[in-house]
């Protein structure tokens, strides 16, 4: 009998235990309605994404045909415009896209200005790359992103004083439910515009070149943030699934140890009314 009294004053009091089990099933209870929202919200930020990327393709099909390249030169900047969002419990989606950022920037090594959507990656790259940020916006991501928010953006990039080289947008590239990666795709100066190949084969006037490169701009964006929009709720539902399942298996694990305690605590109890009736016995 001994052990046994000595096996239960080890555990934690079947109170703990019962709170324990209560806060995990209450967890489990927002994960799973969690999980249930992101779910909606990502058949509608899927559908969204398709209508999207017929702006961004179209505008990548007219430089492949112009045989658009980037301007060469020495000490020319560059602009990479980074398509995070504002809002957490998605996994590892904004982490994975700073990191991408950085591995870009240290595989072709130049002049970098940041223009960061979202406080997701701002936060992130601004620990080690704070002298390259040279805008920011802020409520992204909170619903399905518009050509509005788009063109609205790329007003604001095209008003930077700094003449670039070469611009590239990063974002998450939806690939299906379970998975996503970081991609980037170009967005070309005027003068690059200009410069091309075949872009005499289009016939745009000169006076509407610059209107050209700041539309498939927004459409580049566009394209960009819808994607990634898909990609973060898709990333938060695949999180809160798997937030509820580790909930799951610990409100087992906390049951078979709850029943385990109050059984050694009856045996205890029994014990010592056994040894007690013995004793006024003897």
């Amino acid at each position: 009998s001994a052990p046994i009294v000595q096996q239960t004053s080890n555990y934690a009091t079947l109170r703990e235990i019962e709170g324990r089990l209560k806060s995990i099933r209450n967890i489990e209870k927002i994960t799973k309605t969690m999980k249930i929202v992101a779910s909606t919200k990502l058949t509608r930020a899927q559908k969204a994404m398709n209508e999207s990327r017929t702006y961004g393709q179209t505008s990548n099909t007219v430089y492949d045909e112009a045989e658009t390249k980037a301007m060469e030169g020495e000490n020319q900047k560059k602009l990479l415009v980074v398509c995070s969002s504002d809002k957490g419990l998605c996994g590892g989606i904004h982490s994975g896209l700073t990191r991408a950022v950085r591995r870009l920037m240290n595989e072709e090594p130049a002049d970098y200005d940041l223009v960061i959507l979202g406080e997701k990656c701002k936060a992130q790259l601004s620990r080690g790359n704070a002298k390259q940020i040279s805008l920011t916006f802020s409520n992204i991501g909170k619903d399905i992103p518009t050509f509005a928010d788009a063109q609205a953006i790329a007003d604001q990039i095209s008003l930077l004083s700094q003449d670039y080289a070469e611009t590239k947008i990063m974002y998450n590239k939806f690939v299906n439910a379970q998975a996503y990666e970081p991609t980037v795709i170009p967005a070309y100066s005027e003068e690059a515009v200009t410069q091309s190949p075949n872009f005499s084969s289009f016939e745009v006037d000169q006076e509407v070149l610059a209107n050209l490169q700041e539309y498939s701009l927004a459409n580049s964006l566009f394209w960009a943030l819808a994607e990634g929009h898909a990609c973060e709720q898709s990333a938060r539902r695949n999180a809160m699934d798997n937030a509820s399942k580790n909930a799951g298996d610990m409100i087992d694990r906390y049951q078979i140890l709850f029943n385990r305690t109050r059984q050694a605590v009856i045996t205890g109890e029994l014990v010592e009314i056994i040894t007690g009736a013995a004793a006024s016995e003897g």
